[in-house]
């Protein structure tokens, strides 16, 4: 195992940190992040919205909205979320 290492924020010991603008974080302060949230509501937003507008445009327009659309519309935009998030820690793991 490597050596553990403190995070800036917390001050809890962890085997991995997350290098971001505001410190080397753990995996759960990192998720606290302004900028990374920020960023990551941004993707999610264009590209669920194009996603959307792809796959459910047609009903949508047509006003044929139908209940599964309550659960289909947030997990479109969810995924790139959670995606958008995850790349990004991925890239900043120390």
């Amino acid at each position: 195992m490597d050596a553990l290492l403190a995070c800036e924020r917390c001050e809890r010991l962890v085997e991995h940190r997350y290098g971001l603008k505001d410190g080397a974080l753990c995996f759960r302060c990192s998720l606290q992040n302004r900028r990374l949230i920020r960023r990551s509501l941004l993707v999610a937003m264009i590209v669920g919205t194009v996603l959307v507008a792809i796959n459910q445009g047609n009903r949508l327009i047509a006003g044929e909205a139908g209940p599964d659309l309550y659960w289909k519309i947030p997990l479109t935009y969810a995924v790139p979320y959670i995606v958008a998030t995850v790349g990004a820690l991925l890239n900043t793991r120390e």
